[in-house]
């Protein structure tokens, strides 16, 4: 039934997987390889985020017979994941990895400029 529409979270997640490896060398030629990994690792934690939002959403799709109140629910419950995954994540990059700060956020942040790129885009879904 919904099988080749392009969702805007897709368009989001995409834009943001195409932004990742240019944010990257951009950043590693401005303030060299550390801050070029550390603005990756940030692109890909919105991508992961992104992800869960589109592995929902397409899960939605695949039960038309779902009502509201479990849409719902599934809707609130993968705002919990996205912000789990997103605390989880950034502690692994800021903590284990000891990735620097700046260049992760701002990788994040430019990642999220994606959901621009779906807002500015054609109104499918």
């Amino acid at each position: 039934m919904f099988t080749g529409t392009l969702t805007s979270m897709r368009r989001v997640a995409l834009a943001q997987a195409g932004l990742a490896p240019i944010a990257a060398l951009i950043g590693g030629m401005v303030a060299g390889v550390e801050a070029g990994l550390a603005v990756l690792y940030g692109t890909l934690v919105a991508l992961a985020v992104s992800a869960v939002l589109v592995w929902r959403e397409r899960q939605s799709m695949q039960h038309p017979e779902w009502d509201q109140h479990r849409l719902f629910r599934l809707f609130i419950r993968a705002g919990i994941e996205r912000l789990l995954l997103l605390v989880a994540l950034l502690l692994v990059g800021l903590g284990v990895l000891n990735l620097a700060p700046l260049p992760l956020l701002l990788g994040l942040l430019l990642a999220q400029l994606g959901w621009l790129a779906a807002a500015s885009g054609r109104n499918n879904k």
